[in-house]
């Protein structure tokens, strides 16, 4: 029997709530509604839906903080679009950064909505053999640096702990799990946002040199990512795992 996706719609606006609703469940879906962030925590209470549709505009806690919030716990490898009334550039990045797979303005066809669903889920569930990222606990090593990955930040060799973002993280332990390997653009995007880059998209390239300020890596001559001309990246250094839970 086909699994039915279920959905959980985040938003303040009723009307909007109840239209999406119908459209997704007419539409081969499950829906559970939310109209802030302390009811969707009690709809997740219940299990984690395929994927959350979230306005960034609601009372309270907003859906900037409800992302990292989801990013930082159990529910971070479910998928957020995220919904807004505003269309500047700076917002959809910030959204992105914050951990959300996919960005759309209102207002919007609902058509449009359903495919942007469809994408995200698809390119969530059909990474390349042998890509898919680890989520064990462990400290991962690599030349001066270790990431912890329960904390989700950086230590030097001074013990010195450097913060990241929650996209800059998700970006730094894709490549750590694929030392040596050329990852494209597209396929970076899949691991870490759940979506295709499209032809002006080039959010990877500033996370990528957010990361290299992090690590204190030159472009030019990198210790650790090195950029492949029309390939995408490689992370160059080797990778080992000193301490993991029993």
């Amino acid at each position: 029997m086909e699994k039915i996706d279920h959905v959980l719609i985040v938003d303040d606006d009723r009307g909007i709530r109840e239209l999406l609703a119908d459209y997704l469940e007419k539409n081969g879906m499950r829906v559970s509604v939310a109209a802030n962030g302390r009811e969707m925590r009690a709809v997740l209470a219940d299990g984690a839906p395929d994927l959350i549709v979230l306005d960034l505009m609601l009372p309270g806690d907003d859906g900037l903080v409800l992302c990292r919030e989801l990013r930082a716990g159990k529910f971070r490898a479910v998928p957020v679009l995220m919904l807004t009334a505003r269309s500047e550039e700076t917002d959809r990045i910030v959204g992105l950064e914050m951990g959300a797979d996919d960005y759309l303005a209102k207002p919007f066809p609902v058509r449009e909505l359903l495919a942007r669903i469809k994408s995200v889920l698809r390119r969530t569930r059909m990474l390349p053999p042998g890509m898919q990222v680890t989520e064990t606990a462990e400290i991962l090593s690599f030349g001066e640096w270790q990431l912890d990955t329960t904390a989700r930040h950086l230590l030097d060799t001074d013990g010195t702990q450097v913060a990241l973002s929650g996209a800059e993280y998700r970006l730094l332990r894709v490549l750590l799990d694929h030392p040596q390997r050329v990852l494209t653009r597209d396929q970076l995007l899949n691991l870490t946002q759940g979506r295709q880059a499209d032809a002006f998209d080039r959010s990877i390239d500033l996370l990528i040199s957010r990361l290299r300020q992090r690590l204190r890596d030159g472009a030019r001559e990198p210790r650790y990512i090195k950029t492949l001309r029309n390939e995408g990246y490689v992370f160059c250094s080797a990778v080992t795992v000193v301490a993991a839970p029993e």
